[in-house]
């Protein structure tokens, strides 16, 4: 009954035993975001170049509201590179008082709001991998080795992590739009570990239309291996076992069944669907650019301004000073190289670790969190709660607490350093 009621309760998308305390949790939390909004008001948040970039500076996005209402491109004066279709959403919650010290309390709640969605998302897609790692370990026959092991609920971890980190608390109460892009990385995990090819489909085009990177997260492989499991030549080590043995017929029929197998059918369902939400978003996007510009300058100021890197203002990121001090003669080349060396990695990581897509994903957010043009510390948020979803895997990791608290030491010295 137990065990029923916690497969249950993953495909809800809740856990059984654990749903009022992470209930809870998550409440707490969001009160905390809360008590910080209305209360913090003197931390200046929204200003620090660790949680607000030009693609996500909610100054940016009534700047570009502003010029929107007055019959102008919202993209004049070389101020907003975000999407127009947060100029709608958010914008009639900014004003210019409000933008002047911080956002206005509602538009603080829909962070808040996005939060804890992204949280249980992220709970969810750990219930997925928990139910695909017993099956994988149970057909491995090691059910009694999993039993007498330590069996951590990695989606009550991942979740709890995402809710109380401090990079994930500062950007809602800085109030800034990373944690929407958040939340379509999430979504669009979340919808390939379920194979829902719709859901999958609108959080990767949603996630790509936000800041680009997202697009280099190959969901194909998530969605037609499904979730994480051992590599096939584990399965192969045991079929071949099994063959020594001289088992009977039916038991290497159902050994040959646990291998990992592509699907296609799911990947094409999602190629579908990404064009259908690709046309969409691109049709809102023109109707509410009508008369005040196009999709031209919309491409222009948004995915060139993100590859170009033409904002040199101070971030936690290198690339703002290297081509600051990099001669204007070689400027091209090094564009080049350095929004390659994101492309380079996808293939390799790929072939490697295919039987892994999940963590595969978490690795290509991780890279893209560092190696962006434009990163914040929102973007550290994001990975640091995927990282939750391999707490089995991660269990036997040596040198965990120096490596611990060398990320924090670093975090600490981040600030430091820019007022320096």
């Amino acid at each position: 009954m137990r065990r029923g009621r916690i497969n249950v309760g993953c495909i809800c998308g809740g856990g059984g035993d654990g749903d009022p305390a992470l209930l809870v949790d998550g409440r707490r939390a969001s009160g905390f975001r809360l008590v910080l909004v209305l209360f913090g008001g003197d931390l200046h948040l929204a200003s620090r170049p660790e949680i607000s970039t030009p693609l996500t500076s909610i100054r940016r996005l009534a700047e570009g509201y502003w010029l929107k209402q007055a019959s102008m491109s919202p993209y004049s004066g070389s101020m907003y590179h975000g999407s127009p279709l947060l100029l709608p959403v958010l914008g009639p919650l900014t004003n210019q008082r409000s933008v002047g010290h911080h956002v206005h309390v509602y538009c603080c709640l829909i962070f808040v709001a996005v939060d804890f969605v992204a949280a249980m998302l992220i709970r969810a897609t750990g219930c997925r991998l928990h139910i695909a790692r017993n099956r994988s370990l149970k057909s491995l026959e090691l059910t009694e080795a999993v039993s007498n092991s330590v069996n951590i609920s990695a989606g009550d971890i991942a979740s709890l992590i995402y809710l109380w980190n401090p990079w994930a608390i500062v950007t809602c109460v800085g109030s800034c739009t990373s944690p929407i892009e958040n939340l379509m990385v999430v979504i669009m995990i979340y919808g390939a570990c379920s194979r829902l090819a719709p859901l999958a489909a609108f959080g990767y085009v949603m996630a790509t239309h936000l800041t680009l990177y997202p697009a280099i997260l190959i969901v194909i492989l998530l969605l037609g291996y499904g979730p994480d499991a051992p590599p096939a030549k584990v399965f192969c080590l045991k079929r071949s076992n099994a063959c020594k043995t001289e088992v009977s017929n039916d038991d290497k029929f159902s050994n040959s069944r646990d291998v990992q197998q592509f699907m296609w059918k799911p990947v094409f369902y999602f190629v579908l669907w990404m064009l259908f939400w690709s046309c969409y978003v691109l049709l809102l996007c023109s109707i509410i650019l009508n008369k005040v510009g196009g999709l031209q300058e919309m491409f222009e100021k948004t995915y060139g301004f993100i590859l170009t890197v033409k904002d040199l203002s101070p971030n936690i990121g290198v690339l703002w000073y290297f081509f600051a001090e990099v001669f204007d003669f070689f400027r091209s080349f090094f564009l080049i190289v350095f929004n390659m060396n994101i492309v380079f990695m996808v293939l390799p990581l790929a072939i490697r670790l295919k039987h892994h897509p999940c963590f595969l994903a978490f690795v290509y957010a991780a890279i893209v969190a560092m190696l962006k043009s434009y990163p914040s510390v929102g973007d550290s948020a994001l990975y640091i709660g995927l990282l939750g979803l391999f707490t089995n895997e991660l269990a036997e990791m040596q040198f965990t607490f120096f490596l611990f608290f060398a990320y924090i030491g670093v975090s600490l010295l981040g600030p430091v350093m820019h007022n320096l």
